[in-house]
């Protein structure tokens, strides 16, 4: 029978290992040159909006503010009664210069609203670049000329981009302290074992083709993680995903204790559906916890332990300071701890509850409203129906499916 010191041994040095395959992976992505803008396309940027995001004014401010000769800016939110609605035509009048269209989706008919938003605002939308972003991220002016550079190559199918967390509390700012150093560690890991295979949130540009041949928004209408189903579908197809070399802002909203606790128990459960392997090679990015029961089981054995930790650090500040271009957060070996606890709560539970509704997670990553026990049974036969959507020749929505909209200057 093994050890206990020596399973702890065996799981830090692995966890060594990927320190340092993380750190070969960042070099990889930051030793491909950033190409030339010759021809500049025009984008589509999609927001779907729901309530007052922190900062909400200032994170869409700066999407009429690109640097960029031709895009137009879409929102959605449901009706006219959600506050974002007030900051976006207040901003619209402020920006009249720059095409805009605000999109009243109605209550949306299944369980993934940010899907939906999604789907009407492409109907609608005039450009076959399309960039879709959050609520809750900021760019620089520069986003579209980077995006539409990369776009050239016709090979690109979809492109992901990486971001910088930026916390509010200290709740927030410790998530920010792991997405910085673990969450960008496994993407670049994994684009270098297998290539980008998937999306992340909260920032993604395709070719409305891509979006088209896939089935639409509407075929991810069942899932929770869109964005990772998004880019696999893609790269499916035969299109080629690539991590862009835009690195977005994302603000992460400034939550208690408990609505933070629930999010990030949300999220896991969600990876852990998604990408059940990568979730389980999770605990190799948790270096301190493993380090200190290994030195719990065995003392003689911290300067493998202290080595390990170095490593850890060493690790987080490449991808902190040199990919994201942030500071490695004085927080980083307490989100270690945090961080090993939330995985091992995301091995437990069913339910998540998303913007004040209870839902149900299912193996494949789907996931569907808790209701009484005749309508969880219709949902289950609802989910079990292939979607489909309509387009016309020209590849936009059915009439049937076209949204009431307010526009502003778009041909």
């Amino acid at each position: 029978m093994l050890s206990l010191e020596l399973i702890f041994a065996v799981l830090v040095l692995i966890s060594a290992l990927f320190s340092l395959l993380s750190i070969i992976a960042a070099h990889r992505y930051l030793a491909v040159r950033p190409p030339v803008l010759r021809r500049t396309a025009p984008i589509s940027i999609l927001k779907p909006l729901a309530g007052l995001d922190r900062d909400l004014e200032a994170n869409l401010r700066c999407f009429f503010e690109q640097d960029y000769p031709c895009f137009e800016i879409l929102f959605a939110v449901r009706d006219e009664s959600d506050p974002a609605f007030a900051v976006v035509e207040k901003l619209r009048r402020e920006y009249a210069k720059v095409p805009s269209r605000v999109v009243l989706t109605g209550e949306p008919p299944y369980a993934n609203r940010k899907a939906y938003s999604l789907e009407r605002m492409l109907g609608v939308a005039s450009h076959d670049l399309v960039v879709m972003s959050d609520s809750d991220t900021r760019a620089t002016p520069s986003l579209l000329k980077t995006i539409a550079a990369e776009f050239q190559d016709p090979a690109v199918g979809l492109a992901t981009c990486p971001y910088r967390a930026v916390g509010a509390n200290f709740w927030s700012k410790l998530e920010a302290a792991g997405l910085n150093s673990d969450f960008i560690a496994g993407i670049l890991a994994a684009r270098m074992l297998e290539g980008m295979r998937f999306a992340v949130g909260p920032t993604i540009a395709a070719r409305r083709e891509v979006l088209e041949t896939i089935g639409g928004f509407a075929r991810l209408k069942d899932y929770l993680a869109e964005d990772f189903m998004l880019g696999r579908l893609a790269a499916d197809a035969g299109y080629g995903v690539i991590l862009s070399s835009y690195v977005i802002e994302h603000h992460l909203a400034a939550a208690g204790v408990r609505q933070n606790f629930a999010h990030r128990l949300r999220w896991l459960r969600s990876t852990r559906r998604s990408r059940p392997l990568g979730y389980l090679g999770q605990v190799f990015t948790t270096t301190t916890p493993l380090s200190l029961a290994m030195v719990a089981a065995d003392w003689r054995l911290w300067p493998a332990a202290a080595a390990a930790i170095a490593l850890r650090i060493a690790a987080a500040y490449v991808m902190a300071a040199r990919v994201l271009r942030t500071g490695v957060s004085a927080l980083l070996l307490v989100e270690d701890l945090a961080a090993f606890g939330f995985w091992i709560g995301g091995f437990f539970g069913r339910t998540i509850v998303w913007r004040g509704a209870r839902y149900r997670l299912m193996r494949d990553g789907r996931f569907a409203p808790v209701h009484s026990a005749s309508s969880t049974i219709s949902t289950r036969r609802l989910l079990a129906r292939p979607s489909s959507v309509s387009f016309d020749p020209r590849g936009r929505l059915e009439p049937s499916l076209e949204t009431e909209s307010r526009d502003s200057g778009i041909a």
